[in-house]
Order: C-alpha cells, then structure tokens, then sequence
C-alpha cells in the first residue's frame, strides 16, 4: 500500500498513540484534554499510566486502554479512540471507569474512601443511534440527582462524536472546535491552514508528517491504516446493510464480515456482543 497522505490519521491505532501516547508529544494530550475539562480539573502536568489493568478475579474480564493517565493531583484518565459502533459501550465504558476508581484503594491501613476525580474520554468515530437526530457532539455524563442537580462530580464521561463535527477551517470559534477538525480531517490536508498556527499544534503537525517516520515506522501505520479501512469498511457497509434485518441477524453480518478479514475474534465479539463460541462457528 502506497502512502500518499502527508500526515497520519489520528484515528488509527498507530496514530493516536504517535501524537497522544508518546512522552514527546505529551504537551498535545494535555492541551487536549484541557479544551475539555472544567477549570478545578485543568492539567499541569501529567503522567502515562500502565494502560493494562486485570480484574480482580479471574473471572472478570481484562480492560485494556488506549491511552491511561494520571494529573499532578492524582485524578485519572482514561482516553479511547472507539472506532465503530458495537453493543453495550457505555455499560464498557462505566466498567473501565471501575479500574481507576478501585485502584484508589489504600490497602493494609484505615482508608476514609476519598476518591481523585476520573474521567473517561471517548473519541467516537460513529454517532450514538439514540442521539442522531441532536446536534450535540460533545456529551459530557455525570450523576445527577432527580433535581438534575450534580449528585457527584468526581466521575464524568465525555464523549466526542467525530463524524457530526462539520464545521469549515473558516468558521472554527474555540480551541476544542481546532482540535475536533484535525482529529477528523489532519489525514486529508496537505497544507497548514492559517486557523492552525498555534504553538500546539506546530508541534502536532511535526509529530504527524509522514515524511519524518523512519521505514519501520510507515510501516506500522500502514498496517495501522490497513486495519482501520477495513475495519470501518466492514462495520459501516454490515450496519447499513442491516437496518432493515433484525438486530441478532445484524450482529451476525458484521461478525463474518470482520472474520472474513482476519480481524481478532475477542475484537469481534466486543463489537457485535456475539460469544467468541458462536464467531468461532460462523
């Protein structure tokens, strides 16, 4: 595969981890999330995270993240790219939020139980089936009482749904509305927009250049790539396909299609919330 981008896209595995994951390029996760958070939560520095946690029994399943922070205050982050759509994610992402919350734990000594605020990012490559028809990209959760007053403010989900950001180079009005643009369109630019010429994002676009990648590095992202087109090729077309099948039959439409790629089986069962028994027998 022939690479002819200028810059990576953010979106694969490879990419994201490039621009937010490495210490080099911390400064660019940390004005990120700070475009998203609330001023008693804006980060200073921060600190990458073994991004592997195990339950605590065998029984449980293992989280792994794509990215896992923690702030100079011992608040934790957890920062996902989620690609395409599958069943049950956000009962996944309240059950990842569980990892840093239990990890807070003092064992051995008397612990009061106060808990550092954990926020979990989701950067969505798909828009919620129930929220379609809103314009709200950005959703931010937390427990409310029935008063929809804030019940507890130290765990909150944020949630990016990319593909309705639509918004022209010319008309961006903030900070977060540059940051969405690039997460969605860095792939297909050439050139660096005048909108663009901050200090940050001087540093992404560096980072982002094909150009500079050593042969071992292009590629990595171009599997990376590989994997992301036809994953999202196969997921999308079985989806679209399957509006007018029944759920079940849906699911099991995308299942063969991402096994006829070569897709992982644990992968696929995330995804379409089939066993990995009943993919194995597709």
């Amino acid at each position: 595969m022939a690479l002819t981008d200028k810059y990576i896209n953010p979106l694969t595995d490879f990419g994201f981890k490039k621009l937010f994951g490495e210490e080099v390029n911390k400064e660019l996760l940390i004005d990120f999330l700070n475009q998203l958070l609330p001023e008693k939560h804006k980060i200073k520095e921060l600190t990458y995270q073994q991004n592997e946690h195990l339950a605590s029994t065998e029984y449980d399943r293992k989280a792994i993240f794509d990215l896992y922070c923690e702030n100079e205050k011992g608040e934790k982050f957890i920062v996902e790219i989620q690609r395409a759509k599958q069943n049950y994610f956000k009962d996944r992402s309240v059950y990842y939020a569980s990892f840093p919350i239990q990890q807070q734990a003092i064992k051995g000594s008397e612990w009061d139980f106060k808990l550092a605020a954990v926020y979990t990012i989701g950067i969505l490559d798909f828009i919620f089936e129930e929220d379609k028809k809103e314009k709200d990209y950005i959703h931010t959760v937390q427990l409310k009482n029935q008063k929809n007053k804030i019940f507890y403010d130290k765990l909150t989900f944020i949630y990016i749904e990319l593909p309705k950001f639509d918004k022209n180079i010319d008309i961006l009005e903030s900070k977060i509305e540059k940051w969405l643009y690039v997460l969605r369109y860095l792939a297909r630019l050439q050139d660096r927009p005048k909108a663009l010429q901050e200090k940050v994002f001087n540093k992404l676009f560096a980072a982002a250049e094909i150009a500079r990648y050593t042969k071992e590095e292009r590629k990595l992202y171009e599997e990376s790539l590989k994997y992301y087109r036809d994953l999202k090729n196969v997921v999308d077309t079985a989806f679209e396909e399957g509006e007018v099948k029944g759920k079940i039959e849906r699911n099991y439409e995308v299942a063969k299609g991402m096994k006829v790629k070569g897709i992982d089986i644990a992968l696929i069962a995330e995804i379409t919330g089939l066993s990995e028994n009943e993919i194995k027998k597709l």
